[in-house]
Formats: C-alpha cells, structure tokens, sequence
C-alpha cells in the first residue's frame, strides 16, 4: 500500500527544528509567517515575553477590501507592507525573519520584500 507523506507536518517538524535556534527579543523580534490555503498571516512576537507585537492577515478589514483584483502573491506583498508599516510606527526597525518551515518562495518571499520595502531589516 503507497502512503502519502503530510506535508504540513513535515512543515511543523521543520518548524521546531529552526525554532530551537530561532527567536525573537525586544531588540530584535521575530516576524513569524503563516500560510493557509486562501489566506496568509504574519506577526511580529517578542518571544521573552511571550508578547505579539504587531499583526496582519489578509482578512483584516483594510487588507481584504483590497484583495478582488490581487492575486494571492499580491496579497502576501500587500500583507508584508502593512506589517512593516505598523512595525516601523511601533519603532520596530529589525527583526529575525521566521518563515514558519515554508520554503523561501512565492507567498513568503512576498511577506518579507514587502516588509523590507516598508523599512523592516532583516
């Protein structure tokens, strides 16, 4: 019999794997990324104190009128922009970039070149 591999939890096993060399401070934070099948999350987390700094989806309501004519890619880059802005009026210039076990492409790489044109540096 053929079994199919999960590939989210190949995802969450990658997760906490970067995750025990991974984290975020006061100085410098940690922009986590998530990705569902229609929609895409980021947070900015101080993992001292266990605190969610900043966040934005594209199903908070300035993002997700926006959204009809965008692709899901355009989304992301939008969602990325955002959270960069909020970030840098939070005087949050620098941050750890977690990509959440995902590849480095697509959607996530559109979070993070938003958030760097924003003023993010990471």
């Amino acid at each position: 019999m053929i079994t199919v591999n999960d590939k989210n939890k190949d995802r969450v096993i990658r997760h906490k794997r970067v995750r025990k060399h991974l984290s975020g401070t006061s100085e410098r934070p940690r922009l986590n990324v998530y990705k569902s099948l229609n929609h895409i999350y980021a947070q900015i987390i101080d993992d001292e104190k266990g605190v969610t700094l900043v966040s934005c989806s594209t199903l908070d309501k300035e993002i997700s009128s926006k959204l009809d004519s965008l692709t899901k890619t355009e989304a992301a880059k939008l969602v990325g922009e955002t959270i960069g802005k909020r970030a840098v009026e939070k005087k949050i210039k620098e941050v750890v970039f977690d990509r959440g076990g995902y590849l480095y492409t697509g959607r996530v790489q559109a979070v993070a070149d938003g958030a760097r044109s924003a003023g993010l540096k990471f």
